[in-house]
């Protein structure tokens, strides 16, 4: 929301080239891995009434998009829902673009779907290929719980990228791996045990779970609960996210309960010299370096012995 006004302007009038239309959907749920084994998977408020309240501004004294020729549209969409889409964005964008189709409409929402798939799934398979080189070197590995805006260097002032060049691979909570057999070898005696449904229910900790992104930093702390190479975990927090506050306690309980080492990076808007980060990923850095052989052999051993991760492991099957 910070960022939401700034970037109105800079494309109205920091732009050589003229913008015509500014396009900023109110999104009102996300695609999630954990669909289906939580309650829904909503967008956070501020995301789906974000661009509402930056329009507000530039009309407060006078229409300044009429002023500057440019068509604002925002359209209400369901992205958890895609089989609602091509109505909401051919209705939206119909009077825009003169001729579209329906089926024109409904052709792009499947190829921007696919794309999406494809590039998670990538994603998802090199956070596999990381692990399984983590496995091979018993060496540790860092997981990110953040926002997916906290991926942008500016908001995240690069935190990652410079405990990556300390030689500690980086894995983010939205990308971790999601196949069958890994899944399985984490999850699979709670499951049996009757504990949680499958390897994607947070109901044991987090019942009210409503919200895809804190659905997931919630299952992202508890794979990094039990996956033995990841021997810390990085919070990063912005703008004093409401939705974020009362994830903070559990997080941090969830990680930490077997014995993974736990830092957080809150307030990120806030203004924070360069030193002072400095010295905090120089912190994180020494911490990892010292008690991560005995985070990785105490987790490992509470875990199957024969581990996916392994070269001789077959091929995964996608969940």
């Amino acid at each position: 929301m910070k960022c939401a006004a700034a970037h109105f302007g800079e494309l109205m009038f920091g732009l050589k080239r003229k913008v015509d239309v500014l396009f900023v959907p109110l999104i009102y749920s996300l695609p999630s891995v954990l669909r289906g084994h939580a309650v829904d998977s909503l967008a956070c408020p501020r995301v789906m009434a974000g661009p509402e309240m930056a329009r507000a501004g530039f009309l407060r004294e006078k229409d300044l998009f009429a002023e500057a020729g440019i068509r604002y549209v925002a359209p209400f969409v369901t992205f958890a829902e895609p089989a609602l889409l091509p109505r909401q964005l051919h209705e939206a964008l119909e009077g825009m673009l003169p001729g579209l189709t329906p089926a024109e409409t409904e052709a792009a929402v499947a190829a921007g779907l696919a794309a999406l798939e494809r590039f998670d799934a990538g994603l998802r398979r090199r956070s596999r290929e990381v692990l399984a080189r983590a496995a091979a070197a018993d060496s540790p590995v860092i997981l990110v719980l953040a926002r997916p805006y906290h991926m942008d260097p500016g908001i995240g002032h690069e935190i990652e990228n410079d405990l990556q060049a300390r030689g500690y691979p980086i894995l983010w909570g939205q990308h971790l791996p999601t196949d069958a057999d890994l899944m399985d070898w984490l999850f699979g005696e709670e499951v049996a045990a009757g504990l949680v449904r499958s390897p994607f229910d947070i109901s044991d900790v987090w019942p009210s779970s409503y919200s895809a992104n804190t659905n997931e930093i919630l299952w992202g702390a508890k794979v990094a609960a039990r996956l033995p190479w990841i021997t810390g975990v990085v919070r990063l927090t912005s703008y004093e996210c409401g939705m974020d506050q009362p994830t903070f306690t559990p997080v941090q309980g969830i990680v930490e309960h077997s014995g993974t080492l736990f830092f957080s990076f809150q307030e990120l808007d806030a203004t924070k010299p360069a030193g002072s980060v400095k010295i905090r990923v120089e912190t994180i850095a020494h911490y990892l370096e010292r008690a991560s052989p005995g985070i990785i052999a105490r987790k490992r051993a509470l875990l199957p012995a024969a581990c996916p991760l392994t070269p001789a492991t077959a091929q995964p099957a996608e969940l």
